[in-house]
């Protein structure tokens, strides 16, 4: 038997050298998957981004994995062509439930998992695009919506991918389910009351704005820097570096305070000095304070000293006075500033400055 002879060879209603096509295809498929997938999302790059607002590394990973996906079950679907299914064995009827149908409806079904990646990585390139084109504006309103945007572009093609998958794959009456679900409407409307107050809430924060991103807000015990407003809640992050998620539901029911918008911020303290101070003493460093905040170049001339009441164990005088800023970076280091100045102060006129003591008198009797 010469060479010809044995590719002719038949195994299970195919010849050698069709098993051979098979196996070679998708060998090279698997070896040259990740090359035609840089390639063909190469090419796309050119053809969408011309204006060069993101790399080439980004749109690759967004891209490169679903398109190989793709790739090697095109692969699979021309190296399937050279086999087919033994006639004896009778799974290939296409009219009842076989290997056949089961083989196209998983096929179907990764067909449709890289088809959505796809779609999801494309929104995730133009969600790029737009956050490229806010940062370079000085409105923080498009920093908000283009996340917000995003999720709402990704929820569009998951639902598109399971009415697909419905309808498609699983050959259920799209129309009909959806007919049913009218009617169950108000059952889930009930069970996902929650859900649409928080969705509602989102809707509320973009039209009324009592916010933006980067403002930083006080909103039920939660102060710090909004991050991102999405769907279901508003990320918070705090001084102290940790994030808080707040549903938008309570965002737009409590009091909030946009901390953000002011255009100074407040200082407010108590300095307790010791009892042995004389009146003299007090009035200078009262006054003192007071002509230092007042010339203090990141204060405002609102700032008001006084000695306000008789403590325990100290004789307290009130500060207060106002930052010209919003920044909390700026506002701690002028109110440092201050405090060394009253410390300097406070020394110049020989004074103390009081601690918590309690004085006992021993009364001697005989």
């Amino acid at each position: 038997m010469d060479f010809n002879e044995l590719l002719q060879s038949e195994f299970y209603g195919n010849s050698l050298q069709d098993f051979c096509s098979f196996l070679i295809l998708i060998v090279l498929g698997l070896l040259f998957r990740k090359t035609i997938a840089r390639s063909i999302s190469h090419m796309l790059y050119r053809v969408m981004n011309k204006k060069g607002t993101v790399s080439t590394q980004q749109f690759d990973e967004l891209l490169t994995k679903p398109i190989g996906l793709l790739v090697i079950l095109m692969i699979l679907y021309i190296a399937s062509s050279f086999i087919g299914f033994p006639e004896n064995l009778d799974i290939a009827n296409k009219d009842g439930f076989g290997v056949r149908t089961l083989f196209n409806k998983i096929y179907s079904f990764f067909i449709l998992l890289a088809g959505t990646k796809i779609l999801l990585g494309l929104v995730d390139y133009f969600g790029l695009i737009l956050i490229n084109r806010a940062d370079a504006t000085e409105s923080k309103m498009d920093d908000m919506l283009i996340p917000f945007a995003k999720e709402s572009g990704k929820i569009l093609v998951y639902i598109i991918a399971a009415l697909i998958l419905l309808g498609n794959i699983f050959n259920i009456d799209v129309t009909a389910l959806a007919t049913g679900l009218g009617i169950g409407g108000l059952a889930i409307a009930m069970a996902s009351k929650e859900s649409l107050e928080n969705l509602l809430g989102s809707f509320t924060i973009f039209l009324d704005k009592p916010f933006v991103v980067g403002d930083i807000v006080t909103s039920g015990g939660v102060t710090g820097q909004v991050e991102k407003v999405g769907f279901r809640s508003t990320r918070i992050r705090t001084f102290d570096k940790s994030v808080v998620t707040v549903p938008n539901k309570n965002m737009v029911s409590v009091e909030l305070d946009n901390l953000g918008v002011r255009p100074v911020r407040r200082a407010k303290f108590m300095i307790g000095l010791t009892y042995d101070s004389s009146i003299d003493q007090i009035k200078s460093v009262v006054e003192d304070i007071q002509i230092m905040i007042n010339k203090h170049p990141q204060t405002d001339q609102e700032g008001r000293v006084r000695f306000q009441e008789f403590g325990s164990s100290s004789l307290d005088i009130m500060v207060l006075f106002f930052v010209d800023s919003p920044s909390w970076e700026e506002f701690i280091d002028v109110k440092q500033d201050v405090n060394y100045k009253i410390m300097e102060i406070v020394q110049k006129h020989k004074c103390d400055f009081a601690f918590p003591s309690t004085t006992v008198y021993l009364q001697n009797e005989k």
